[in-house]
């Protein structure tokens, strides 16, 4: 059996590594705080035309037939560079979603224009109370009540709430679901739909390794060059020890992301379990990461003018996002115990078909 990604696999990562350091350099992510609309600069225009926004759709539609082994490793870069854009929600989840479980007409409407970058599609499932990036997407696919809908973003009202990551905006949709006719409902098609959520899981999972590697590295780099008492601080031991434990908790994340990332490609009966444990493993490990990067960097990390801080709220925003640490432990505790035998509350509904955290 092999255990390793192929050449092709790695080439690929290491191409859009080379964009992204290009394109999305931490100048454009401060650029999206502030920018009207969140967003970067010709960098989603700049991953279609690399084939990365259609990467889940068949070839049919105009993408590249792939699977989640081969987005793992994309998400990952879009993780280390803090990229402002709803690479997770478009590609990752509502791809694949939309061509599984829609009518033909809405497939012809809106896949290819995916592919080509042309779309852009915002998410939302039952137990968020708040969609990201609802404010540049195209479409929006909401789950409300059991029904799975999907409808244009102008016939939504949205509505803007505080963000910790002024990159990764957080708005409540309304719309008239009379109007709308639900993708699904009942129990049709709710398999593909928690496939979708755990696919989200595992997006934002990869997305957290990203960000803590780039973590780990520029506080390497600055305890090199920062001086106290004539000596660089990284020579201290009690700065060796903060950057062994976030490299060790981190080294401990990346393969069960990787194992996860396998089993939705190849539909392992574990595969919710699997991704939560991603996410349980990839949470953890990038709040060490950001939390140890701010102690060695001492009082400039603090500052919003030092480029730390947007990095670290992204990790504290994907945290938390399609369910916590909490949950998803709570998540696989279910699947390996089974339900509580005991009288009493037991935490929010967990999907294997039911709500989100």
């Amino acid at each position: 059996m092999r255990f390793a990604f192929t050449d092709e696999q790695l080439w690929f990562r290491d191409a859009v590594r080379d964009l992204l350091d290009k394109e999305c350099p931490p100048e454009a992510v401060r650029y999206a705080w502030v920018n009207e609309d969140g967003r970067a600069d010709h960098v989603w225009e700049a991953l279609a035309e690399m084939g990365v926004t259609g990467l889940t759709l068949s070839e049919a539609y105009g993408g590249l037939g792939l699977t989640e082994l081969d987005l793992v490793l994309l998400l990952e870069e879009t993780g280390r560079v803090a990229l402002p854009e709803p690479i997770v929600e478009t590609t990752a989840v509502a791809a694949p979603l939309l061509e599984a479980v829609g009518s033909d007409e809405l497939k012809a409407a809106w896949l290819p224009r995916i592919a080509a970058g042309e779309a852009i599609v915002a998410v939302g499932f039952v137990g968020t109370p708040f969609v990201s990036h609802a404010n540049v997407a195209d479409l929006l696919v909401l789950e409300r009540e059991d029904r799975l809908f999907a409808l244009p973003a102008e016939r939504a009202t949205i509505e803007q709430q505080p963000s910790v990551d002024g990159a990764r905006r957080l708005y409540t949709v309304d719309w008239n679901r009379n109007d709308e006719i639900p993708l699904v409902s009942g129990t049709e098609g709710w398999h593909q739909v928690n496939a979708a959520f755990d696919r989200g899981v595992l997006g934002t999972a990869a997305q957290l390794l990203g960000l803590a590697d780039h973590l780990l590295a520029v506080t390497v780099d600055y305890v090199k060059q920062r001086e106290q008492f004539g000596v660089p601080v990284g020579s201290f031991q009690a700065v060796k020890h903060h950057l062994a434990d976030a490299l060790l908790q981190l080294e401990f994340a990346r393969p069960v992301v990787y194992h996860a990332a396998y089993s939705m490609a190849h539909g392992l009966d574990t595969r919710s379990r699997d991704v939560s444990m991603a996410k349980c493993y990839a949470s953890r490990a990038a709040s060490l990461v950001a939390r140890k990067a701010l102690q060695c960097h001492g009082a400039i990390g603090y500052t919003v003018e030092y480029d730390l801080h947007l990095w670290m709220k992204r990790v504290w925003a994907l945290a938390a996002s399609w369910g916590d640490a909490s949950y998803h432990r709570r998540r696989v505790a279910l699947d390996v115990l089974g339900p509580p035998t005991l009288p009493g509350p037991s935490g929010p509904e967990l999907r294997n078909r039911s709500a989100h955290a």
